[in-house]
């Protein structure tokens, strides 16, 4: 191996670290296109601006929600709550897409898309732009409507497990 490319390793693993070592919000990204829901867990989720109120989520150019994504504008950011780690699981892989929307709470938004009727907030957004970037894709949403649950923590994931956010 050359140098440059030892070095953009060692970039590639420091990074894998240092991202790792960041808390981020857990979420279940929902979508629905030709009567077929789908959804999986994703932490590059954030807020963009708040005039207009509007989300980015990064999904992977290689998942069925990502093409989803493509074709369908609307889907939903369902922030999931401290107690949710079980449905995290199920919608990162652990069971099969078809299987998923089995647990949880589920109710059809009047925007078609499926929104956890439980989860911390749910907040159901319009795709306004689709930013390829390296091997994901960023979708900017524009917020149509949002729901927050009473007295709920959100789930967060650190360093590969889940933890909860407390004040400091």
């Amino acid at each position: 191996m050359t140098d440059a490319a030892t070095q953009i390793e060692a970039i590639g693993s420091n990074f894998r670290t240092a991202m790792r070592g960041y808390p981020a919000t857990v979420n279940i990204i929902t979508s629905r296109h030709n009567e077929v829901d789908h959804g999986m867990t994703a932490t590059a989720v954030t807020s963009v601006t708040m005039d207009p109120p509007s989300m980015l989520v990064c999904l992977n150019k290689q998942t069925y929600l990502h093409e989803m994504l493509l074709c369908q504008p609307v889907f939903a950011v369902n922030v999931l709550a401290q107690r949710q780690h079980e449905l995290s699981d199920a919608f990162s892989g652990k069971l099969s897409p078809q299987e998923r929307f089995s647990l949880g709470q589920w109710q059809r938004h009047s925007a078609g898309v499926l929104t956890l009727s439980d989860a911390h907030a749910r907040v159901v957004c319009r795709r306004a732009a689709a930013i390829p970037y390296g091997t994901h894709t960023i979708f900017i949403g524009e917020v149509i409507d949002v729901a927050m649950a009473d007295a709920s923590r959100p789930l967060l994931y650190e360093d590969a497990r889940y933890c909860g956010s407390h004040p400091a």
